[in-house]
């Protein structure tokens, strides 16, 4: 029996966004230790390099010093010894963000992953980690949210915690802090809501009794019968800031980021944008519970964290995930089904207004992920498409495609109960569980939907072809409009305000400004000779008409440049959804899609 591996974490010093780590292995390799920190964490495809953040480390054992030997970037041998060996570290925290970590006289939060070296070739031990609290006065108020398992802690408390291995240890976010708390059952199951940071008025009830109503849709539709959770437990983390918005899922847990005005406010019903996105976020990482934490691709099956994990699959394990979480809000009742169509319309128009949807396909931006969706350049909307919103499409078409051709016997959520059933359910058994090879998505499809999808593959997810909602959504009894009708003159750039500045952040290929040659990072000064504000030239235009020539002066670094810009009407998409009364049979079909 291999014995556990031993963390302690805290903070010395929180004013230096610093924690103090102690690792202990009581059976050393013989022959010298080694130890590393995972390059990337799960879920956010992009090689971080987190040992990049280890300030100090060393190594004793028996009382004395044993000498470290670093290998590469992120991992070091120590010296042979007789154990236990005790490795103390530091490690500095400043990202306030759900991937990494994040420390100060507020608050501390951390991944796994940014924080627990890994002891090589004891991955499969138990793993303790001792959570404590920092020390002085200022943090006797503070408790600590986590999904791991208590060992000798209780709920919330400061105190020893227990994984059954390093997967399971990296894969549960702590939080520690004066939070707000509430609690909740979703089909038996406890579920914690954990928002830090000042929400005045903060309405947590009805917080907790939408997310109920999401969890429980979820649970429910993965397992219609049993109504089983796939976690005993689950935390929903959300940090709360002025202006900001992500997440992060987790195998019982997730890690939120938001803006303050987007969580709902005491005394008021209403359904803000705000609050209806941070539902849709929160539906998104609890529905990754089942799609990628344990329906995976096959080669996160398991994750080699040292390395990029490719996989042309993300449309389906990420844009799948984005359908189906705006679909659960509609489901639910959240939301009504014009609130719905016009989110889905937005998404449309977001697709097809950048020209790198006719350049990269969904399978190709799943596998260059990590070369290009998450390091995105003022070209982006020119060169990639978004496997999460444009695969969220191909969810969408292949939904509506199988519910026509089998007329309403099947649906893609047939498909998501053979995937959860094949290839989900037993994955976190010791007896076995494997994840989806690269080959396997279109064949399995077809046998559950008995619907030839190679075209639709070869078009739409191989290649780079628009899908074909002008054909699909009339089934539905949903009328499909191009409303740009009144279109106005345009320069073709997208602005944003930088201080009293309005800077170039894209420029959309073949638009008015990108033939004239104006570039991303110009900021416009003026328009036919007046001032061109911070928020754009929108105003000014409005007194134009297309083929006009204006004069457009803008600073490039320091220096003044002018160009002659002939004016384009703006040809972004203005796509519009709308739900229509009859055929009546297409009415049905659009009720028994959406709920």
């Amino acid at each position: 029996m291999t014995t556990p591996i031993h963390y302690s974490i805290t903070s010395n010093d929180c004013a230096a966004h610093v924690f103090d780590i102690t690792l202990r292995v009581d059976a050393p390799a013989a022959d010298g230790q080694v130890f590393s920190l995972p390059a990337w964490i799960p879920g956010s495809y992009m090689i971080r390099e987190f040992a990049r953040n280890i300030v100090q480390l060393r190594a004793e054992a028996g009382g004395k010093k044993v000498a470290l030997r670093k290998l590469d970037k992120h991992t070091w041998k120590a010296s042979p010894c007789t154990g236990p060996l005790t490795l103390s570290y530091q490690v500095y925290a400043w990202d306030l963000s759900v991937r990494t970590a994040h420390l100060d006289q507020t608050h501390a939060f951390f991944n796994g992953t940014s924080v627990f070296l890994r002891v090589e070739g004891q991955e499969q031990s138990q793993h303790v980690v001792d959570i404590r609290r920092p020390a002085g006065d200022a943090y006797k108020r503070w408790r600590v949210a986590t999904s791991l398992s208590e060992l000798k802690a209780k709920r919330y408390g400061f105190g020893t915690y227990v994984a059954a291995d390093y997967d399971e240890l990296i894969d549960h976010p702590v939080e520690l802090g004066t939070f707000a708390l509430a609690t909740f059952t979703a089909h038996g199951v406890p579920h914690d809501v954990v928002i830090t940071g000042q929400v005045p008025n903060l309405d947590l009830p009805r917080l907790s009794a939408d997310l109920k109503k999401i969890c429980e849709a979820q649970i429910a539709f993965f397992e219609p019968k049993s109504k089983r959770a796939p976690m005993s437990r689950y935390v929903f983390m959300t940090m709360v800031v002025g202006d900001g918005y992500g997440g992060l899922e987790h195998r019982a847990s997730t890690a939120l980021v938001c803006a303050r005005s987007d969580l709902p406010v005491k005394g008021k019903s209403e359904l803000s944008d705000g609050y209806r996105t941070y539902l849709g976020l929160c539906s998104h990482e609890y529905f990754h519970s089942w799609n990628v934490k344990r329906i995976k691709p096959a080669v996160f099956a398991p994750y080699d964290l040292r390395e990029e994990g490719y996989t042309s699959l993300l449309w389906l394990f990420e844009g799948f995930t984005s359908y189906y979480d705006d679909l659960f809000l509609v489901r639910t009742g959240l939301i009504d089904e014009a609130a719905y169509l016009g989110m889905l319309a937005k998404t449309i128009n977001g697709v097809l207004r950048g020209s790198g949807r006719r350049k990269q396909s969904v399978a190709e931006s799943s596998f260059d992920a990590w070369v290009k969706y998450y390091r995105q350049d003022e070209n982006a909307p020119n060169a990639i498409v978004s496997y999460y919103t444009k695969g969220s499409l191909v969810a969408l078409a292949l939904d509506l495609t199988i519910r026509s051709e089998t007329n309403g016997r099947k649906s893609l959520d047939d498909v998501m109960l053979a995937l959860w059933q094949q290839y989900g359910r037993q994955f976190y058994s010791r007896n076995g569980g494997h994840g989806l090879g690269e080959e396997e998505a279109e064949a399995l499809f077809e046998a559950v939907s008995g619907v030839k999808l190679k075209r639709f593959f070869d078009r739409y997810i191989r290649g780079t072809e628009d899908l074909p909602f002008a054909q699909l959504l009339p089934d539905m009894a949903i009328k499909f409009d191009d409303a740009g009708k009144d279109r106005k003159p345009s320069l073709g750039l997208r602005v944003v305000r930088d201080g009293a500045d309005a800077k170039v952040a894209n420029v959309y290929e073949g638009g008015a400004g990108h033939r004239a040659g104006v570039s991303a990072g110009d900021k416009l000064v003026a328009l036919d000779g007046l001032r061109v504000p911070p928020t754009g030239a929108d105003g000014l235009l409005a007194r134009y008409r297309e083929n006009d020539v204006v004069a457009l002066h803008v600073f490039r670094r320091d220096e003044l440049m002018s160009f002659s810009v002939k004016l384009k009407n703006d040809d972004a998409p203005q796509t519009a959804l709308t739900s229509e009364a009859k055929p009546a049979a297409a009415v049905r079909k659009r009720k028994s899609w959406l709920g």
